[in-house]
C-alpha cells in the first residue's frame, strides 16, 4: 500500500517515465509536428470525418491529406473505420487534441509576448518613474 503522506503523484510519473516511455512520447510528438497534422487533429476533435471532408475543410489535396492521416494512424493518434464506401477517421484519444490545443495557446501567447517585446511602445511601459520609456511618455525629463 502507498503511503499518501509521503507519496506524491509526481513520484509515480517519474517512476513510470523510463527510456521506453520517453521514446514513445517522442514518437507521438514527432507525429504531431506538422501544421497539416495539427489541423487534422483539430478538425477530428469536432467529429469523425472521411478523407473528402478533411480535404474540403482544410483546402488541401486528397493525396496530401491521406499521407498525413497515414502518419497519424501509424502513431496511434487516429483510427479509421469503414462506413459504407468511405473510411471515417477519428481521434483515438481526446487527450491528444488537448495537447495540440495547449501547444497552440502557448505558441500564440509566446508570439504575442515576442511581438510586444520588440515593440518600442511596450518596452519599459511599467509606469515606474525611473523607467526612461515611461518618462518619455509622461514628458518628464530623462
Amino acid at each position: 500500500m502507498v503511503d499518501m503522506d509521503t507519496h506524491r503523484p509526481c513520484d509515480a510519473l517519474t517512476e513510470r517515465t523510463d527510456a521506453q516511455a520517453r521514446e514513445a512520447a517522442s514518437d507521438l510528438l514527432r507525429a504531431l509536428a506538422a501544421p497539416t497534422r495539427i489541423a487534422i487533429v483539430l478538425s477530428l476533435q469536432e467529429s469523425a470525418k472521411c478523407v473528402h471532408e478533411l480535404v474540403g475543410g482544410l483546402g488541401l489535396s486528397q493525396p496530401l491529406v491521406s499521407q498525413h492521416l497515414r502518419v497519424l494512424k501509424d502513431a496511434g493518434v487516429v483510427r479509421g473505420h469503414r462506413n459504407g464506401r468511405e473510411i471515417m477517421y477519428e481521434l483515438i484519444d481526446d487527450h491528444l487534441a488537448h495537447i495540440v490545443t495547449d501547444a497552440l495557446v502557448h505558441a500564440t501567447e509566446s508570439s504575442v509576448e515576442t511581438e510586444s517585446a520588440g515593440d518600442p511602445e511596450s518596452v519599459g511601459a511599467t509606469g515606474d518613474p525611473a523607467d526612461p520609456v515611461a518618462q518619455d511618455r509622461t514628458g518628464a525629463a530623462s
